[in-house]
């Protein structure tokens, strides 16, 4: 019996690093294990360190190593300015678009032109993911709050030809808001962020009263402080036929990252030995507790 071959993908770069470290980032990644790249601004317009142009040569550097370069929207649309970038990221004719909310599904399904749909898409059961491939999906990525169990159901009644990405590495992007939470903590509004959030590459991590780390502000974005981490689940992953484990991009130590799950996916290292050593590359510490159906901060089974 041949063995379920999965893919690995880079998320979006969620934070907002400067232009020169974006540049060095996809340079490394050029050179990595990554099978697809997604890349583009996933959370806030303000964010102007790379511009359309930019992405763009990016995307055709990384399609010209290999990989298969995949432009991210924006997941919530607040102003006209964006919704006119969203169009013209659906209509860039070149490269797939992973679209982040309803309304860049809309317009590429105007067009029919196949897409994925991004993890912050409502995407909940196999009825739901039989609408959407009616309109031209092509991949899906399982929202981040989905248990093991839920998803097994899902790829049950899977459409064919859809494939599951799942994220299996970073922090959990938990939701977006209308405020900016960065801009609240230097004091400031909104209108006036002074782009502050590019002082915390990993987000700015957020402590409860008995000094346990809880969150992370990522502007309008909040996430999870702790990092979301199913290496160990490997083996569940691939008899589920899962088709691509996302890797969502962190400031520090990614190469030692995407190499260690490329490791694991080849069958050169042992998967829980591997998932333990990654501890010690993460902001804070790891998470796995939505996979298996309990609060998502919680690590392993539930006992």
């Amino acid at each position: 019996m041949t063995e379920h071959k999965m893919k690995l993908s880079i998320g979006p770069v969620l934070y907002y690093w400067p232009k020169e470290q974006l540049r060095d980032f996809y340079a490394m990644v050029a050179e990595s294990s990554a099978d697809i790249v997604y890349l583009g601004e996933a959370v806030c317009s303000k964010r102007r360190q790379f511009r359309g142009d930019d992405w763009l040569e990016t995307a055709e550097m990384l399609a010209h190593a290999g990989k298969e370069a995949v432009i991210s929207t924006l997941a919530l649309i607040e102003a006209d300015s964006e919704r006119k970038t969203l169009k013209r990221i659906c209509a860039n004719g070149r490269f797939t678009v992973e679209a982040n909310d309803v309304g860049a599904i809309n317009l590429l399904a105007n067009q029919a032109i196949p897409f994925v749909s991004g993890p912050s898409v409502n995407i909940y059961n196999d009825r739901t993911l039989a609408f959407f491939a009616k309109l031209g999906l092509k991949r899906w990525v399982m929202p981040v709050e989905l248990s093991r169990e839920t998803l097994a159901q899902i790829q049950q009644g899977r459409p064919a030809g859809v494939e599951t990405e799942v994220m299996a590495y970073g922090r959990i992007p938990l939701a977006w808001s209308a405020r900016c939470f960065t801009a609240r903590a230097y004091h400031l509004q909104k209108d006036d962020c002074q782009e502050k959030c590019i002082a915390d590459p990993d987000g700015l991590t957020v402590y409860t009263q008995e000094d346990d780390a809880f969150l992370a502000l990522n502007g309008i974005q909040t996430q999870s402080a702790q990092t979301y981490n199913l290496l160990g689940e490997i083996g569940d992953l691939r008899r589920l036929g899962i088709d691509v484990l996302r890797i969502s991009p962190q400031s520090a130590h990614m190469q030692s990252v995407i190499e260690k799950f490329a490791a694991v996916l080849a069958g050169k290292v042992d998967a829980r030995e591997a998932a333990h050593q990654l501890e010690a590359l993460m902001p804070v510490g790891s998470c796995s507790g939505y996979w298996f159906g309990d609060a998502g901060m919680q690590t392993g089974a539930p006992t």
